[in-house]
């Protein structure tokens, strides 16, 4: 099954204020995760492809003052992403700069016979008019790369890094 873009949910308890979101979500047929095992398969290990742009941002807003991802390794973090809190079907990872605040909100919640649905919602409060910019030049990636790591999760499962 393919990830599928669905209808985000505005006001959101997990950043109050946001004004921008974005939803997809995967009907999962393996073995049942929890939200933060869901989040590390598909946040913890992106494709080559992935990382490149990420490092490609990472260099291009270095000189405005943002922040970058997070090294790698730390227990407190998925992939580059700081976890702010977690449950056995949801965790919420992101962090707040001076353009936009962001979440990454992993939930799982069952689905249709023996299946799983696993959603990740993207949540964004933008901070000023750099904000809104930022957001509109990253969203067509953002459309891109989230389902495709949602999409990992029904791959073989690989060694995260």
């Amino acid at each position: 099954m393919k990830p599928r873009s669905v209808a985000a949910r505005l006001p959101n308890t997990c950043l109050p204020g946001a004004n921008w979101a974005d939803c997809y979500e995967l009907l999962f047929l393996g073995e049942r995760l929890t939200a933060h095992e869901a989040a590390r398969r598909a946040l913890g290990s992106a494709p080559r492809w992935i990382g490149s742009l990420l490092a490609l941002r990472n260099r291009l807003v270095a000189p405005l003052g943002l922040k970058a991802a997070a090294p790698a390794g730390d227990a407190s973090l998925i992939g580059a992403f700081p976890i702010l809190r977690e449950s056995e079907g949801e965790a919420v990872l992101g962090f707040d700069d001076r353009h936009l605040d962001f979440r990454i909100v992993v939930e799982v919640r069952d689905g249709p016979a023996d299946s799983q649905v696993i959603g990740v919602t993207t949540l964004v409060r933008r901070r000023s008019l750099f904000g809104y910019l930022y957001l509109a030049a990253v969203t067509p990636f953002h459309k891109a790369i989230v389902p495709a790591l949602l999409a990992q999760l029904n791959e073989p499962a690989r060694p995260v890094t």
